[in-house]
C-alpha cells in the first residue's frame, strides 16, 4: 500500500533528523568556534522538534494515537553516514545532504497535495530551509579552507551523497507512490540533488582558483 511506503518515507526523514539532532549536540559542542557551537545546539533542538512532529504524523498514518507515544529512539531508517558522524566535517556533510534530500522529498509530497494524508511539513518549512542555508554556508567554508580540509570534506560529502541519492531514486521510481498521488510524476529528485551538489562543488573550486 502507498500509505505504508509513505510511513517509511516519514520515518526515514524523522530518523535522520533525530540522529542529526543528537550529533549536532555531541559533535557541535566541540565546533571550530563558539558561534558554530551555539548554532549547532540551537539547530539540534529544531531538528529534534521536526523529528517528533514527523514521528507523530507517521503514527497518525498508522492509526495510532500519537499523543500517547514517547519517542526515545529512531526506527532504524537513518542513513548510516548520519549515524556514524564523529567530527565536524562528517557532521556538515551529513547535515547538508540530508537537508537537501529531505527538502526535495517534502516539496514533492506537498506539490502532490494528496487530500487525505495531511503532512505536517508546512509547519517546519522555514526552519528546514534555514538548516539548509546554514549547512551550505559551512560546506562553502570547508571547501575553501587551507590544507587537507577541502579534500577530506569532499570525500565525506561524496560518501554522504551516495546514500541520499539511493533513497531519492527509490522514491522517484516508485510507481505506487506516483499512482496513488503521494508524489507527482517526473519529480526528478536525483537530478535536482545532483545539480545542487555540483553547484556547491563548482562554487568551492571557483573560490579556490
Amino acid at each position: 500500500m502507498a500509505i505504508t511506503k509513505l510511513i517509511e518515507i516519514a520515518e526515514t526523514i524523522a530518523d535522520n533528523k533525530f540522529i542529526l539532532g543528537d550529533r549536532l549536540v555531541e559533535v557541535g559542542i566541540s565546533g571550530p568556534n563558539l558561534e558554530a557551537t551555539l548554532s549547532s545546539i540551537a539547530m539540534a533542538q529544531a531538528e529534534l522538534g521536526h523529528a517528533r512532529l514527523i514521528y507523530r504524523w507517521a503514527f497518525d498514518l498508522k492509526g495510532i494515537n500519537s499523543s500517547k507515544v514517547d519517542i526515545k529512539n529512531q526506527t532504524g531508517k537513518a542513513f548510516s553516514n548520519a549515524v556514524e558522524v564523529d567530527n565536524w566535517i562528517s557532521l556538515i556533510a551529513a547535515l547538508y545532504t540530508v537537508s537537501v534530500a529531505a527538502e526535495l522529498v517534502i516539496t514533492a509530497i506537498l506539490e502532490a497535495d494528496h487530500p487525505q494524508i495531511s503532512p505536517p511539513f508546512s509547519k517546519m518549512l522555514k526552519e528546514q530551509n534555514e538548516h539548509l542555508v546554514y549547512s551550505k554556508i559551512w560546506c562553502e567554508q570547508l571547501l575553501i579552507e587551507k590544507g587537507s580540509i577541502p579534500g577530506r570534506f569532499r570525500t565525506a560529502l561524496d560518501k554522504a551523497s551516495r546514500e541520499a541519492k539511493k533513497w531519492l531514486e527509490t522514491i522517484e521510481n516508485d510507481k505506487l507512490l506516483i499512482t496513488e498521488n503521494i508524489i507527482i510524476e517526473n519529480t526528478n529528485l536525483t537530478k535536482k540533488f545532483n545539480h545542487t551538489l555540483k553547484e556547491l562543488i563548482a562554487d568551492g573550486v571557483a573560490a579556490n582558483a
